[in-house]
């Protein structure tokens, strides 16, 4: 993935922060037909989504709805304090755009949560007590503060980078906002 070619080139902390991309879709999911009529072409979005994908050599399925994820992103902070942040992320990834589940559903969720080494009935235990909500809505104000309207969006030296891009604009997000290092 890009951020991991960005770890190893400029040696790197990558902080992942999440963010409210359709937090009105009800628990039972919404339909993505309904959810852009009028202002997109369904079909060629997700193709869209496909080929960024497999430019990555990321798996994506076919799926035609979407679903709330403010528990997937609270459970993925008690992940990340974990030390399973990446192992969540990446079932939650496969989860929802290769599977198509509905990752607003505690039952699923438990089950992402065992495929990346966690255990499951302590991860019902985040679900049920909002433990990592406060972290949630942090990374919710902050984005709205930074003006951040879509996903993803990477924020570097105060420059953003909106969208998927090619890695050379990645390279030059980072190369373009380091601060040069004089001798005198």
């Amino acid at each position: 993935m890009r951020t991991d070619r960005l770890r190893e080139e400029f040696g790197l902390t990558i902080d992942w922060r999440v963010f409210p991309l359709h937090p009105e879709t009800p628990e039972e999911g919404r339909d993505l037909a309904e959810l852009f009529a009028g202002r997109m072409d369904m079909a060629a979005m997700l193709e869209r989504l496909g080929t960024v994908a497999a430019d990555l050599g990321l798996p994506f399925g076919k799926r035609s709805r979407t679903y709330n994820s403010r528990r997937a992103q609270e459970l993925g902070k008690w992940a990340e304090e974990q030390g399973a942040g990446e192992a969540f992320h990446a079932a939650v990834y496969r989860a929802y755009f290769v599977n198509g589940c509905n990752i607003a559903l505690p039952e699923e969720l438990m089950t992402i949560a065992a495929i990346a080494g966690l255990d499951p009935e302590a991860a019902q235990q985040v679900i049920d007590s909002r433990s990592h909500a406060a972290a949630v809505d942090a990374d919710w104000q902050r984005a709205s503060r930074l003006g951040v309207t879509a996903v993803p969006t990477v924020l570097y030296q105060g420059q953003a980078l909106v969208g998927f891009r090619p890695y050379a604009d990645y390279q030059q997000l980072v190369t373009a906002s380091s601060p040069e290092t004089t001798t005198g």
